[in-house]
């Protein structure tokens, strides 16, 4: 059996909550899964040397792109955005595979509520806003992803998912699998949680819904046993 491969875009100013999702993962999956980190700080400067654009608002806003390479374009791999928890066994996600679409996501159709999200970033709004936070690739499928075409590609050709040849090639996940915390309302079901506008780990989002349950995810990451000679 091997891993389910999941890719986790890692940003400096919010690390405490790739390592909780990371840890929600873990301690729900009931298979073995390859936890990989998405860190601009770790890829070569030959591979991804594109400038850092005034409107992303995370590290990997570009990066996330080079998963099918990383994977040398074989088999399936799970991308997440790193403000997340997962609420549910991985495998559940898996099972929704279809290898007839080239990627796999929610199709939130949606304007966002505020114009300013979280460490004082410019929300953004455009057409399918929110699609590439969670994809499930087919990584055979997108070989046109290429290093040399994340480099220079617009962001609204790479998040509108324009380097496909059709929007057919997008399959469609429920929305439980990528839950906007603070523009959807509160669901017990849902299998991701997105704190997207900002997670309970900045002061100003402490207490948005499901905060509680990312910091008991938090107290369990850290706790550690006490050894007892």
């Amino acid at each position: 059996m091997e891993p389910i491969k999941i890719f986790i875009g890692y940003d400096h100013a919010e690390s405490v909550a790739w390592h909780v999702l990371a840890h929600s993962i873990l301690m729900r999956s009931s298979a073995p899964v390859s936890l990989i980190p998405i860190n601009i700080g770790n890829i070569d400067k030959s591979v991804f040397n594109r400038p850092r654009d005034q409107k992303q608002s995370n590290e990997f806003a570009f990066t996330r792109w080079l998963v099918p390479y990383l994977c040398n374009y074989r088999g399936c791999a799970i991308f997440m955005d790193c403000d997340m928890l997962l609420r549910t066994d991985i495998t559940e996600l898996v099972k929704l595979y279809d290898e007839q679409y080239a990627v796999q996501v929610v199709k939130h159709d949606y304007v966002p509520k505020d114009d300013i999200k979280y460490l004082g970033n410019k929300q953004t709004s455009y057409n399918k806003k929110n699609w590439s936070s969670v994809m499930m690739f087919n990584c055979a499928a997108c070989k046109m992803l290429t290093p040399e075409y994340i480099n220079t590609a617009s962001g609204l050709e790479l998040h509108q998912f324009k380097w496909l040849s059709s929007d057919d090639m997008i399959g469609a996940l429920p929305a439980t699998w990528n839950w906007l915390v603070g523009e959807y309302d509160y669901n017990p079901h849902v299998g991701i949680v997105h704190f997207t506008v900002g997670g309970p780990y900045f002061k100003e989002y402490a207490h948005c819904d499901y905060s509680a349950e990312w910091r008991r995810e938090y107290a369990g990451m850290t706790n550690c046993a006490q050894l007892h000679s």
